[in-house]
């Protein structure tokens, strides 16, 4: 069979656009109602996507008042879209910062069981100051502590999660014994940041566990994506830096006795789309033309840590002010390191980098015809760039629409990418195989690691 693409739907408020909400199409006043939200994920389902994807941060961010402020808790929202779809992926967002292990493994295993077999756990850190404020810290862990905590956590889940064997559930009517205690196993966990006896307190989900998806693409983030994630959402402007990280990982997780196969590298592309390419590009600049400047400013400030009032917005920005960003081989802020490349290869205005950075914050921006959309996504496929892509439309649900209905249908021409569903649950849409129990078939314990 030939290589298929994964596609998977970024939802967003009313687009990736930070101006979006601004379009007199927008639909601004929705962005709290779920079934504005399911709809969006009836239009990605009926074009047989992979998944529908929620990025999350539990704080209200700076410069809120210029576009919508976060999401609300993106698990809940999920299972409330499991009920009105059935085949597409379900992935949330989810800090092992600011969470409990024990909590999470919770939430995502019911949330897999009430979809039968649908959820991905996006496995992130948090490096927000702000964040942590609101978790009772007075400063943030380092990067490599997080890090730490974030291993440790993955295990503790993941015993969790394998803590009952598949076939633990008997409901014996007769003997009057609904499941074999022998068969779910307490994880007596005890390490550097958790104590956790289990077992968890539900059988083990349809997907044995969740899809383990990653955006980390730092140096520590890398490591960790090697050893453990089977998808990952990442940011690239050019092909040959996503050729470059997706060689990268490729070679991490081999590393690691894992194949290359393992893991989906799933790269942001956020597409204007229209009959031409010139009606594409007015689109963009009509849509840039309603940014705030003062947002992407304050945006701005936070990834690079210092202010730019001293900057003028239609001067090039000065290539010092990211330090060492761009450097790969020093790289621990992934984002900034994407905008630090910019201002190095295009040496854009203040005002241009704005722009840039409102259509996707860093992940790819494209602006022309079905075709030339559907090309870009080819090459980087058949090029050792991706696996697949995180599709970001800049204004939901028009440019969602645009994407289902003529881009996909050119990408199935070309036999890149699925007619209909042949699997029910998010492993089989990404190829993944299901994962057996760290305990089935021996002493208790004994292959936990």
């Amino acid at each position: 069979m030939t290589r298929q693409l994964s596609l998977n739907a970024f939802l967003h408020d009313t687009g990736h656009h930070e101006a979006s909400w601004r379009h007199p199409d927008s639909a601004a006043e929705r962005v709290y109602d779920i079934d504005f939200v399911t709809e969006n994920a009836q239009i990605a389902e009926a074009a047989k996507l992979d998944a529908v994807f929620f990025a999350d941060g539990p704080g209200l961010w700076g410069a809120t008042a210029y576009r919508p402020p976060a999401h609300i808790e993106p698990i809940t929202r999920l299972a409330a879209i499991a009920a009105k779809t059935e085949r597409i992926g379900l992935i949330a967002t989810a800090s092992t910062t600011f969470y409990d292990p024990y909590n999470l493994a919770r939430l995502f295993s019911s949330l897999d069981i009430l979809s039968r077999g649908r959820a991905g756990w996006n496995i992130v850190t948090t490096q927000s100051e702000a964040v942590a404020r609101n978790f009772g810290l007075t400063q943030l862990p380092s990067a490599s502590e997080r890090y730490q905590r974030a291993q440790e956590f993955l295990d503790v889940v993941t015993k969790l999660w394998d803590s009952w064997e598949d076939d633990a559930i008997l409901v014996d009517r007769e003997a009057g014994v609904y499941y074999d205690q022998s068969k779910v196993h307490p994880i007596n966990h005890v390490g550097t940041h958790f104590q956790v006896e289990g077992a968890l307190a539900a059988p083990r989900s349809p997907q044995g566990r969740p899809v383990y998806v990653q955006a980390g693409s730092s140096n520590d983030g890398r490591a960790f994506a090697g050893r453990n994630a089977e998808a990952i959402f990442t940011a690239h402007q050019t092909i040959e830096d996503a050729q470059a990280f997706y060689a990268d990982i490729k070679q991490r997780a081999v590393s690691f006795g894992r194949s290359a196969d393992d893991v989906k590298i799933l790269p942001g592309i956020s597409p204007f789309i229209a009959d031409t390419q010139a009606e594409a590009e007015e689109l963009q600049r009509y849509v840039n033309s309603l940014t705030v400047p003062a947002y992407g400013i304050a945006q701005l400030e936070g990834l690079a840590g210092v202010s730019l009032a001293h900057l003028e917005l239609d001067r090039p920005v000065p290539r010092e002010v990211f330090g060492e960003a761009g450097n790969v081989l020093d790289n621990n802020r992934s984002r900034l390191q994407v905008i630090a490349n910019i201002v190095e290869r295009d040496r854009p205005t203040l005002r241009e980098l704005l722009h840039r950075l409102a259509g996707a914050r860093g992940h790819n921006v494209v602006a022309g015809t079905p075709t030339q959309v559907a090309d870009v996504i080819t090459a980087w496929f058949e090029n050792g760039a991706a696996d697949g892509f995180n599709v970001m439309p800049p204004l939901y649900p028009q440019l969602l629409r645009e994407f289902t209905t003529k881009v996909v249908p050119i990408l199935q021409d070309r036999g890149l990418f699925r007619t209909e569903y042949t699997g029910t649950t998010l492993r089989d849409h990404f190829g993944l195989s299901r994962p057996e129990s760290l305990y089935s078939g021996s002493v208790e314990g004994a292959r936990v690691v």
